[in-house]
């Protein structure tokens, strides 16, 4: 099945089994931030956006983004450079694994979200995953790039 795409504002096109998953077509063009994770939809690690949205490119079909934008990180180093200060700064970057997909929805929230409460950062955060922070610094650095944004 012949696909054509945008990743990072790059033009893909490619024939592609039409079972492929979009995390796995992104590795497979060199996009190695999306990170597999659960398989199930559950931690976050693979998010990446998808016309600006965050979507999880595990339980997303390739095919079902023909002719669109997709965004990884790579695509947004100079934002997720940023807030990843924010995250060192609170102690909140550990292994980093989950970093990525987890950026991915904190810049995603920023656009989305004007002055959200903890509840509504929480709430929109809910599905990303880290086995080592323990959040609370995650939260903290959230909030404070926020507020340096207002």
């Amino acid at each position: 099945m012949q696909i054509k795409l945008w990743i990072n504002n790059k033009e893909f096109s490619d024939d592609i089994a039409p079972d492929t998953i979009l995390l796995d077509f992104l590795r497979a063009k060199g996009f190695y931030s999306v990170k597999r994770g659960c398989d199930t939809s559950n931690c976050g690690l693979c998010t990446v956006l998808l016309e600006n949205r965050p979507i999880l490119s595990c339980s997303t079909l390739a095919v079902r983004v023909d002719g669109m934008h997709v965004t990884t990180i790579e695509g947004l180093e100079k934002e997720a450079a940023e807030f990843g200060a924010f995250l060192a700064d609170e102690g909140a970057e550990q292994c980093g694994f989950c970093s990525p997909g987890f950026i991915m929805s904190v810049l995603s929230m920023k656009n989305e979200l004007k002055n959200p409460t903890e509840n509504e950062i929480k709430k929109y955060l809910e599905g990303n995953l880290c086995r080592c922070t323990g959040y609370m610094g995650q939260l903290r650095a959230i909030k404070k790039y926020l507020s340096k944004e207002n």
